[in-house]
């Protein structure tokens, strides 16, 4: 599953430290609680609160909701006080903030950058104007394991021409794609590169859907059952069929380098859905995964960046957390939308290719390999049936 994700406001802070002088500056309690307003380029504010509290290592440790959409809070990376200079760095997001503490101690005048840079100035809270926390919603009950549901009701639109990007998601129960192409949406339901698809018509890759549906099982679906959705989805609406064969193709396998991986298991439900999202990066691109198994990331590099099927060969079965730098080769990353990515040594900041991300930030390797794979032969197809 993939998506790229809009600007995201649920952010949370953890491990808080600083270097401390003997200036005045460093004699002020920045512990305590924290808020302010950040202004999206489109729609309401969000109220952010960070609570900065000190640990028994006599460390500064925090965290920070995102209050109106009544988030939990996320652990951040780093903290770092250098007199009066603040800056906060949130790996999980791709997000850092940088701000100047007042001489009085009580505001922080900042920046946070997520893509795009927006103001955010926090104000030191007294007991009568801090903002209230709301306890955030209960997640969602996952639907029977032995379920094989199908949708109840799915609406399939055109898409928005002027709409960039694409998406996969879901949110509770409904799941949701938007700019999808029937291509798309085979190989999310077959994980299949697109080099596995044989016979597609002329509107294969060219005619783009938004679909949104609800399953008519209660629950929210896993990933083989979100699977399995989509596969009847197809069949019913869009009158798949088709018979495999198996080809000899060029793949690339993911093994574990020789100094082992570098991977972070996730401290997520291993019960729920994972997030595997690709955004911009400054410079580059992102790869954010959340409470994802390495067949799952090997699924969404063939569906998304990769010109070649993906085959997991690391042996590893746990879920893990990462965030992967990278900068796209021409054509990676071209259907997400934005203005192309300009060649890597035209910035020297910019990160390495994906193969060398690989190896460096995760410890594990992207190799060249042939292997038997399954290939979909279609033999019928036609555009969507109306809603």
């Amino acid at each position: 599953m993939t998506r790229i994700p809009k600007i995201l406001w649920i952010i949370a802070l953890a491990a808080l430290s600083g270097g401390a002088s003997f200036s005045q500056l460093s004699a002020q309690n920045i512990t305590g609680t924290w808020q302010g307003e950040i202004q999206p380029p489109q729609g309401k504010g969000l109220r952010i609160v960070i609570k900065v509290s000190t640990t028994d290592a006599d460390k500064l440790a925090a965290v920070m909701y995102s209050i109106d959409q009544q988030s939990p809070a996320i652990p951040a990376t780093t903290f770092t006080r250098n007199g009066s200079a603040i800056k906060m760095t949130v790996t999980p997001l791709n997000g850092t903030y940088e701000g100047k503490l007042n001489a009085e101690g009580n505001v922080i005048d900042g920046t946070w950058s997520q893509g795009a840079a927006l103001p955010l100035k926090l104000t030191k809270a007294t007991p009568e104007t801090a903002w209230t926390i709301p306890e955030p919603p209960p997640p969602p009950k996952p639907m029977a394991a032995d379920a094989k549901p199908a949708f109840e009701v799915a609406t399939i639109k055109p898409s928005d021409p002027a709409r960039p990007g694409k998406l996969f998601t879901v949110r509770g129960q409904e799941v949701i794609t938007i700019n999808t192409t029937l291509s798309d949406l085979i190989t999310m339901a077959y994980d299949l590169h697109r080099q596995q698809i044989s016979g597609g018509p002329a509107w294969f890759e060219s005619d783009k859907y938004d679909i949104t549906g609800k399953p008519e099982v209660p629950g929210q679906p896993n990933v083989a059952q979100l699977k399995m959705m989509l596969q009847k989805l197809l069949v019913d609406r869009f009158q798949l069929k088709f018979h495999t064969e198996k080809k000899e193709l060029s793949a690339y396998a993911i093994t574990i380098g020789k100094t082992g991986s570098k991977l972070t298991k996730s401290q997520s439900d291993p019960n729920g859905l994972p997030g595997l999202f690709f955004g911009r990066g400054t410079p580059g691109m992102t790869f954010n995964v959340r409470n994802a198994t390495i067949a799952e990331v090997a699924s969404v590099l063939q569906g998304s960046i990769l010109d070649k099927p993906v085959v997991d060969q690391t042996g590893l079965s746990e879920k893990y957390d990462f965030l992967l730098k990278f900068t796209p080769d021409p054509g990676q990353g071209a259907g997400f939308g934005g203005p192309p990515q300009p060649p890597a040594a035209d910035n020297l900041d910019a990160p390495p290719d994906i193969i060398t991300a690989f190896q460096q930030q995760l410890g594990l390797k992207l190799e060249n390999t042939k292997t038997q794979v399954g290939v979909m032969v279609i033999d019928r197809v036609a555009k969507p049936s109306e809603n």
